[in-house]
């Protein structure tokens, strides 16, 4: 019996004063959260189940005020049980931008994503500091997921000593680029699984909760080098020059030669892409969400590209060939 669907059942017949809502699984979350559809009335509505114990709901709500303050368009609360974990919200559809996008309508849509983008990040200018700092130690408590959980646990490889110097090093520059960069906020999940294409104010956001001070390439790369969709790398280019120009006529800080600016986005690719290795291992081994491992040759595939691009990055790549994913045929 899930004792956690039945008191949420409960929770929204007594908001809606209805004792027929229809619950159907709305999304796959990585975290301990699930997240329903409800059908009431002909309506339908979101309901987050994150239990207390195991996730917290303030910062989504903390979030959610905010973005929707600025005009991103973001699920709207409706209602909140702190004390059961469970939050009501507006439906932005069932439709993702990974399941729409193709060729002919990625300008479009990701235009319409960099437009939201630069909106999020110029709200920095209202509250510096409103989420937490995306610093050095949650940077390098990223990475260290990999070692861990991709190299000892998936590949199942040990690092030696000249190994582990090259992942230090690496792992230090990678830091040093991010927090060189303009500080802005983050979303930190920014890519074509939490965007939804809407009829007005495209795209939806959602899963926003992780957001941080940090970066102002982050996001970028997050949506550029998805996990999950790949595009050509020139087109990527010129999507991330075209933000560029739109950020720094927004006020952004970033006013810098396209060179300078490549090398921050790359840097951070490969610093998130890093992070993910060791993620999607880990919800495979430790949560038993097996998925993700069909995105890991994508991801492994990124790294060996850009770590070719750059000297100080070779070193790295000559580890990473040794560590292909399992299901990797590259």
């Amino acid at each position: 019996m899930d004792k956690r669907l039945n008191a949420l059942t409960k929770w929204i017949n007594s908001r809606f004063n209805t004792f027929e809502p229809i619950l159907s699984p709305a999304s796959v979350d990585a975290s301990f959260r699930r997240y329903f559809r409800v059908e009431v009335n002909n309506r339908s509505y979101i309901v987050m189940d994150a239990p207390p114990e195991l996730e917290d709901i303030e910062p989504f709500i903390k979030a959610a005020q905010r973005f929707l303050e600025i005009g991103l368009n973001v699920p709207e609360i409706i209602a909140v049980d702190r004390n059961q974990g469970f939050v009501l919200l507006t439906d932005l559809g069932t439709t993702t931008y990974l399941d729409c996008l193709d060729k002919d309508n990625a300008d479009r849509l990701y235009g319409d994503a960099l437009d939201a983008l630069v909106v999020l990040q110029t709200g920095t200018f209202t509250d510096p500091n409103y989420f937490p700092a995306y610093d050095r130690s949650l940077l390098m408590g990223e990475m260290a997921l990999f070692p861990q959980w991709y190299v000892q646990r998936h590949i199942n490889q040990s690092l030696d000593s000249k190994q582990q110097t090259v992942v230090e090093d690496t792992f230090d520059l990678l830091c040093d680029s991010a927090l060189e960069q303009p500080k802005v906020w983050v979303h930190r999940d920014y890519h074509s699984r939490n965007l939804m294409p809407t009829k007005h104010n495209n795209p939806g956001i959602l899963d926003f909760q992780d957001a941080v001070t940090g970066p102002i390439t982050y996001d970028l790369v997050s949506l550029l080098r998805d996990c999950y969709i790949k595009w050509p790398q020139q087109r990527v280019y010129e999507w991330a020059l075209g933000y560029q120009t739109l950020a720094t006529q927004s006020g952004l800080p970033l006013n810098i030669n396209e060179e300078q600016f490549i090398k921050w986005f790359d840097y951070m690719g490969v610093q998130r892409h890093i992070k993910v290795l060791g993620i999607f291992a880990r919800l495979y081994y430790r949560d038993g969400k097996s998925n993700y491992l069909n995105d890991l040759p994508m991801v492994w595939e990124y790294l060996v590209t850009v770590c070719q691009t750059y000297q100080d990055l070779h070193p790295f790549r000559e580890l990473l060939m040794n560590m292909r994913p399992k299901s990797c045929t590259q």
